[in-house]
């Protein structure tokens, strides 16, 4: 067992919908400790599936969608990497310029912008997004600030709008960046 902790953060977008079978499972299967935060359309729609509970149930920690009060305290553990999967092209534009208007931004903008824990982020994007003249910017920016994209033609080749809806994640991809990011770190 690694003891480590991974800070997930999921976006809205394709692939969510496994994310408990193909990362958390197996990430809590290694040894990991997975605390689940969500963008608020993210966990809209995994209340709508039920995946949020499953999720709850599958970690033993509540999954974050809101900022907590000032006067509580955090209800995760300190975290040793954080992975943002599938992470949109609004959520990886607004990390590039640091805007936190989210409680799954803020922890994310904390980490880049502290330069710990390590960062990962797999854009679930199409070759629409990419094309977007800030993205290649947004993208520079954040491998700059040492943030380990999981990224490329050779792990998730971009294809027109809605034209691969159920194209599967690159999950031993993720996995693989996600444990190379903690041994890097430690």
């Amino acid at each position: 067992m690694s003891g480590r902790t991974l800070g997930l953060v999921c976006a809205a977008a394709g692939g969510i919908e496994h994310v408990r079978e193909e990362l958390i499972e197996p990430m809590l299967e290694g040894g990991w400790t997975v605390a689940v935060t969500l963008t608020p359309t993210a966990a809209t729609w995994l209340e709508a599936t039920g995946e949020f509970g499953k999720i709850e149930a599958v970690t033993g920690l509540p999954v974050r969608s809101a900022p907590r009060l000032p006067q509580e305290t955090s209800p995760h553990p300190a975290v040793d990497c954080y992975a943002a999967v599938p992470a949109t092209a609004n959520l990886v534009a607004k990390l590039a310029l640091g805007i936190a208007d989210s409680q799954a931004l803020t922890q994310l903008c904390e980490a880049i912008g502290g330069g710990r824990p390590p960062v990962v982020i797999f854009p679930r994007i199409n070759a629409a997004h990419a094309g977007q003249p800030a993205w290649e910017h947004h993208l520079a920016a954040l491998a700059g600030a040492g943030v380990h994209l999981v990224y490329g033609e050779d792990v998730w080749p971009l294809h027109a709008p809605r034209s691969a809806p159920n194209k599967e994640l690159p999950w031993r991809a993720i996995r693989a960046a996600i444990e190379a990011a903690a041994i890097g770190a430690a």
